[in-house]
């Protein structure tokens, strides 16, 4: 049998913008990323989301959540959005999931004996070195607030945290301060920002962090934490307290990252269910076809549970509540054009003709807004036969995820300042207006002027890499 050979192509970040007024925006570009020539399985994205949720969900009440993989074959592409950071002095890059569901920024150490060395990303895996950066500090006992939600060391006077994991798998580390470097838009150039934040350097991984799917040099997080990016620098007047999100959903991928409020008039909002690190929506009711399923409100909103909305899940997970009705009422709406069968415990249909045409819409009601599903945003296909099978897993806890099944190809704004949660169904290739607030007051080292609002047009194409099987 012929082995099979990957061909990269990629495709560097195209920007066009018209600027009004003088102050800035700041962009990250999202890279997607899809396996190499043996195809990427369920099994293995359910793994995957399983370690990351266990994190996500280890302060919920009760402890951490177990979500036990249920093990079905599906080749797919992997769902995995990064973006580049730069820390230190001088700076270093580094690539870093995007995950509004956790909080800490973190990278490896040098010193991590167990880190993984190689990916089977087209990336060079990096380490952080605090020795080689002359802006580093060390954060002390002294400093090791409550907010860190670590432990201090007596030995090293070191900052430290632990993070076991549901499955048996962690990492472990301790706390720096350096220089986060960030490009920003003034006119039409980019002007390279630095500001200095804590983050972890992390000197474990055990296995589940080291897998070839999820292997980045860390993870740049991005919930309502104190520690995340987002809360650090708009709680100094760096950033303005809110970030918008286009994740491109088709085989290039990519998409854009915004620390700015992205306008768009059919942007609906939610508001945000407090006092929660993580972005909880109340979601009301599930619709199929415009018919409201039969399922308990509570279900969606219990103590123990709730809905997160989160790019650093793969897939969504239901719980069993909803689940079960969602997936008869699409079986009921097709059942006339399709043929259903059972792969691997998951329901799936042959399908000859467009989705569009004999899949039903879907509406997750949450309050005051709802968001509409397309056949896509809640299918998943099964590569080398005409086949779709229902992308929504069984959660296996309390909690309903809304992964990057659900939130691709659409405008996603986390605005903190307000404490709500706006979307629109979007073509992610297509220019954005990112906007700035008039009341924001930036730093006066960071910008020039800090008169009136912004707004940018910005055309985004992410850097792009795909393998192609020959």
């Amino acid at each position: 049998m012929q082995g099979l050979k990957a061909r990269i192509l990629a495709s560097f970040t195209v920007l066009s913008l018209v600027y009004c007024g003088g102050v800035v925006s700041t962009f990250l570009s999202l890279e997607r990323v899809y396996p190499p020539s043996h195809q990427v399985q369920i099994e293995q994205l359910r793994a995957r989301d399983r370690v990351r949720q266990a994190r996500l969900l280890q302060n919920v009440a009760g402890g951490v959540v177990d979500f036990p993989v249920h093990g079905y074959a599906e080749p797919n592409l992997a769902g995995l959005y990064y973006t580049k950071v730069k820390l230190g002095s001088p700076p270093k890059e580094f690539n870093v999931q995007i995950d509004t569901g956790s909080e800490r920024l973190w990278v490896a150490c040098n010193s991590c004996s167990d880190c993984p060395r190689s990916t089977w990303l087209p990336i060079q895996l990096s380490s952080y070195d605090s020795a080689s950066s002359s802006t580093a500090r060390l954060i002390p006992c002294s400093m090791c607030t409550s907010a860190f939600q670590a432990k201090c060391s007596p030995q090293t006077n070191q900052c430290s945290y632990s993070i076991q994991y549901a499955d048996g798998s962690g990492a472990l580390g301790h706390y720096v301060s350096d220089t986060l470097h960030f490009d920003r838009i003034q006119g039409q150039s980019y002007i390279d920002s630095s500001a200095a934040i804590i983050f972890g350097c992390t000197t474990y991984e055990s296995v589940g962090l080291t897998s070839s799917i999820e292997t980045l040099d860390g993870i740049l997080g991005f919930s309502q934490g104190p520690l995340s990016v987002i809360s650090q620098l708009s709680s100094r007047g760096l950033t303005p307290k809110v970030f918008s999100h286009c994740l491109k959903g088709d085989e290039k991928g990519g998409g854009t990252l915004a620390l700015g409020e992205i306008l768009e008039p059919s942007i609906v909002y939610s508001p945000l269910v407090p006092p929660r690190h993580h972005y909880y929506l109340n979601l009301q009711t599930i619709a199929v076809n415009g018919k409201i399923l039969p399922i308990d409100p509570a279900a969606f909103t219990s103590h123990e549970g709730g809905t997160i909305i989160d790019s650093g899940t793969t897939l969504a997970y239901l719980v069993e509540e909803a689940y079960v009705p969602f997936v008869r009422a699409i079986t009921s709406a097709v059942s006339p054009s399709l043929t259903p069968f059972i792969s691997d415990g998951n329901q799936c249909y042959h399908v000859t003709t467009s989705l569009a045409e004999v899949f039903p819409t879907v509406n997750l009601n949450f309050a005051d807004a709802s968001m509409v599903l397309k056949p896509e945003e809640y299918l998943t296909s099964i590569v080398g036969i005409s086949a779709w099978c229902i992308g929504f897993q069984k959660a296996q806890g309390r909690v309903t995820i809304l992964g990057d099944l659900v939130l691709k190809d659409k405008i996603i704004v986390y605005d903190l300042a307000r404490q709500r949660i706006g979307w629109a169904n979007y073509d992610c290739s297509s220019p954005v207006n990112v906007s700035i607030p008039a009341n924001y007051a930036p730093h006066r080292s960071e910008s020039r002027s800090s008169s009136g609002g912004l707004l940018l047009s910005v055309l985004t194409t992410g850097f792009v890499v795909m393998y192609l099987l020959a």
